[in-house]
């Protein structure tokens, strides 16, 4: 089923339980564009609407979806923001930053079937953005996933989760508990050492990495390692990391709920993204529509 009319204006909604944030291509198109599904981060922005507002993608001839993660927004557990306080408090690893990334990860496919069902997008494979926690379940994603991905872009990406124990470590003044099981799931979300698994995929999305120089969280040779860990094994082309001056962790004020004023790194940021998706989404779309019409 596809929709009547075509939105021209972003629309809120919730597909899957999952709720969103549509934005249509800027520029009508004569063929059905692909989507982008992108995911926020825990620190801001923390929302689907901030992440639409912080990395629009506006000029990229494509539907963009920005997904809520779990526990975030309207999808607060029973408890509200107490609860999910009182679960970092617990167990930042184990009651917190795993299952939202986890889950986030797992139930994209059914996001993406249902988005498809209400929005007039192309039948072709997606492209996926992440920022921070929102980037490691994109990467979980590319691990594990069977959901078909044309292209991938992830900012400040939470590449192994001990680098936020040990900020928050820096920050609280109180040391992470380990446990045999902590440490099992660290490794489980190490996706530098889980690159080979990244690269099995078939075909191989092209992948884009975007670290921020302020970033004191994800370092940017947290990024340059996962780059050289993929590279043995991925198409130079299809695999890039950039480093974005003035970018921190943070893409935006508190609360992070809505986005904030243009900074020079997210636009930055923003520009980088557009044209990867451009070259390895938009485009490959585009010459396979025109493929499939002298075709037919």
């Amino acid at each position: 089923m596809r929709a009547d009319s075509t939105p021209t204006q972003p629309t809120t909604g919730t597909a899957a339980g999952i709720p969103y944030v549509a934005v249509p291509p800027a520029v009508a198109t004569d063929h059905q564009a692909p989507m982008i599904i992108a995911l926020h981060a825990f620190e801001p922005p923390r929302s689907e609407a901030a992440l639409a507002g912080t990395l629009p993608l506006a000029s990229l001839p494509a539907w963009r979806f920005y997904l809520g993660l779990p526990m975030f927004g309207a999808r607060l557990p029973e408890g509200g923001v107490a609860e999910v306080n009182r679960r970092g408090q617990a167990d930042y690893l184990i009651e917190l930053f795993g299952p939202v990334v986890e889950q986030a990860a797992a139930e994209l496919p059914r996001a993406v079937g249902e988005l498809r069902e209400h929005f007039p997008v192309a039948d072709s494979s997606v492209g996926l953005m992440g920022v921070g926690a929102g980037g490691a379940a994109a990467l979980l994603a590319l691990a594990e996933s069977r959901m078909p991905i044309a292209a991938a872009g992830i900012v400040n990406p939470v590449i192994e989760p001990r680098a936020v124990l040990s900020a928050r470590e820096r920050r609280l003044g109180i040391p992470y508990s380990w446990t045999d099981t902590s440490r099992e799931v660290a490794s489980w979300l190490d996706f530098t050492a889980r690159a080979g698994d990244i690269a099995a995929r078939r075909p191989q999305p092209p992948l884009l990495i975007v670290s921020g120089q302020q970033d004191d969280v994800i370092e940017p040779e947290r990024g340059r390692e996962l780059r050289d860990a993929l590279a043995a094994q991925y198409p130079a082309e299809a695999l890039r990391h950039i480093e974005v001056p003035d970018l921190a962790h943070a893409m935006g004020p508190e609360p992070g709920l809505q986005p904030g004023p243009p900074a020079p790194g997210n636009v930055l940021a923003d520009r980088a993204l557009a044209e990867w998706f451009h070259t390895h989404l938009t485009a490959a779309a585009r010459a396979s529509a025109e493929e499939t019409v002298r075709l037919s």
